[in-house]
């Protein structure tokens, strides 16, 4: 194995705290939303951030595959992750939807391309069995 990047970032006071990574570029505070009970402030949260990030790393994936299957990506190509944080009688859990617009692929194609996304984007590795993730192919209509 072959670590290519490391990013190291830490969080100070848990979810109502402060985030900063070692470099500089995330310096954020950070607030719990009202629905979990918090104060709803102007701050960042964890699944705001993991959002992000699964919605980049997986768009990355899938300009992967339509390069290998050299199919031309639009520039207005999107991931949106939407990323729960639930509750049951087990306790906290996350699941994850990502929505991905891929303008000028046919159905068949675009579902190609985010499944086989979905099997090589690290995120989705590191949350394969572990939350749900639900997978969507946006039309223009």
């Amino acid at each position: 194995m072959k670590t290519l990047y490391e990013a190291t970032s830490t969080a100070v006071g848990g979810r109502a705290g402060h985030v900063q990574t070692e470099d500089g570029p995330i310096d954020m505070n950070l607030s719990v939303p009202k629905s979990m009970g918090g104060d709803g402030g102007d701050g960042a949260n964890p699944e705001q951030f993991f959002g992000c990030a699964y919605a980049a790393c997986f768009g990355g994936a899938v300009q992967v595959i339509a390069k290998k299957k050299k199919i031309e990506l639009s520039d207005d190509f999107s991931v949106t992750a939407t990323i729960g944080f639930c509750e049951d009688e087990d306790g906290a859990f996350l699941e994850a939807t990502l929505d991905c617009y891929i303008p000028g692929v046919d159905v068949k194609t675009g579902e190609d391309l985010i499944n086989k996304a979905h099997k090589i984007c690290p995120f989705s590795k590191a949350t394969r069995d572990n939350i749900t993730v639900t997978l969507n192919l946006l039309l223009d209509e």
